[in-house]
């Protein structure tokens, strides 16, 4: 290894060794976005001075940021980050892991605005992405294209992506799941696909509420079509 690789290192290595730089990444590697107000009371620290261990964290490439209206989102930037902190959590023995408090059902499957959410809608973006559906030109930016093999695979589901392009709104976004907080897709897109999974009896909708139920032969399209075999219950 030469210099240069041996200081990148240590700068990497010091980032993480603050222990409360260290309790705002292990805070966040059950995969869930924190705001900064957020990770300041986990680390116990002041907000200003959570705001400075979160710009040296993100020089060293170890979160991202995600914005969402007024709010800031913070989360590990990649796996090779989560590897890194599993590791060192093997060395120095099991970190606590943070429980979400939201309703079993609610978590499951719900509607945010026209789009599916909760866990079966952090799935869907995901395998979007897997499958090279949906890509992000801009890594800053929130916004997706689809690309021509997801053009084809959706047009199969029975979205039409170019009437949802056309409409006089958004077209496909992340939007941060509030009890998964990770991404699932918003936009116009984000409600074809609710639409065509309510139209295709994959899911049905609590009339009193914005739980959706996963239906049987929902689960069976969804892992014949996609490929998903882990879905929420």
């Amino acid at each position: 290894m030469n210099g240069e690789h041996d200081e990148s290192v240590a700068r990497i290595a010091a980032a993480i060794a603050e222990p409360a730089r260290t309790r705002m990444l292990y805070s966040l590697s059950d995969g869930r976005a924190r705001t900064s107000t957020e990770l300041a009371m986990l680390a116990g620290v002041t907000p200003s001075t959570a705001s400075s261990h979160l710009q040296r964290l993100k020089a060293q490439r170890l979160v991202e940021v995600f914005a969402q209206g007024k709010h800031r989102y913070y989360s590990l930037q990649g796996k090779d980050v989560a590897a890194v902190l599993e590791a060192l959590g093997v060395l120095a023995g099991s970190s606590p892991r943070l429980t979400s408090s939201t309703p079993t059902h609610l978590r499951a499957a719900r509607t945010c605005y026209d789009h599916i959410a909760g866990t079966l809608g952090v799935v869907l973006h995901d395998r979007f992405q897997a499958l090279g559906w949906l890509n992000r030109p801009q890594p800053d930016d929130q916004a997706y294209e689809v690309t021509p093999a997801g053009a084809a695979a959706f047009r199969a589901l029975g979205v039409d992506v170019a009437h949802c392009r056309g409409l006089r709104r958004r077209f496909a976004y992340a939007c941060l799941d509030w009890s998964e907080r990770r991404p699932h897709l918003a936009g116009t897109l984000g409600a074809a696909v609710l639409e065509t999974a309510l139209r295709r009896k994959w899911v049905v909708q609590d009339l009193d509420s914005r739980s959706l139920e996963i239906t049987r032969a929902g689960r069976r399209e969804l892992r014949a079509r996609l490929g998903i075999t882990e879905l929420p219950e």
